[in-house]
């Protein structure tokens, strides 16, 4: 029985890719895509403009691959470009307005219940203002701190937290409506 080193692989096309192998940036685009295409429409409403941003962070991906270290997780590396060139998008756009706030309530979240379907609750997270949208993106979805958040963003720690804390409530409000509909309650 033969092992087929599949990390090995990995790093072959990567480096095939880098040399502008179109056949490998191809197979890197194929096996990525889908997912990153999900990473950009979590911060980005319009699905054309998502798949725009992820064309162009694909490029970044392509023209950056020098810079891949070996270190972490490849699709790692992908998704924090996708996740800056999202960022970089709504920066631009001046979409995104955070209250300076300094202080938050720090609440636990029930885990949304597992009979949602996925279009469902992007649907729910998508209706958030902008600015809480991206912070419980950054946060619960990347697993960024707030330091980091406040850094990316240029906005204070404290701000971070509390449009965490915003989110929080909002989304479960529309979590319970959405189970009073269901439900036919009101």
């Amino acid at each position: 029985m033969k092992v087929i080193h599949l990390h090995q692989e990995e790093h072959e096309i990567i480096r095939l890719a880098f040399e502008n192998n179109r056949q490998a940036q191809q197979m890197i685009f194929n096996k990525f895509s889908p997912k990153m295409l999900g990473v950009c429409r979590q911060y980005i409403k319009d699905l054309h403009f998502a798949e725009d941003l992820m064309l162009t962070a694909f490029m970044k991906v392509f023209s950056n691959l020098g810079s891949f270290e070996n270190k972490g997780s490849f699709e790692g590396w992908i998704r924090r470009i996708m996740v800056n060139e999202c960022i970089s998008y709504i920066r631009v756009q001046k979409k995104v307005s955070f209250l300076e706030e300094t202080t938050y309530i720090e609440e636990s979240f029930n885990s949304i219940e597992s009979d949602y379907r996925i279009d469902e609750i992007q649907f729910i997270i998508d209706q958030l203002p902008e600015g809480y949208k991206t912070v419980f993106n950054l946060y619960v979805i990347e697993g960024y701190k707030h330091l980091e958040i406040a850094t990316m963003l240029g906005i204070n720690e404290g701000t971070s937290k509390s449009q965490l804390s915003h989110a929080r409530k909002m989304l479960q409000k529309q979590i319970q409506t959405l189970k009073n509909y269901s439900y036919g309650t009101d």
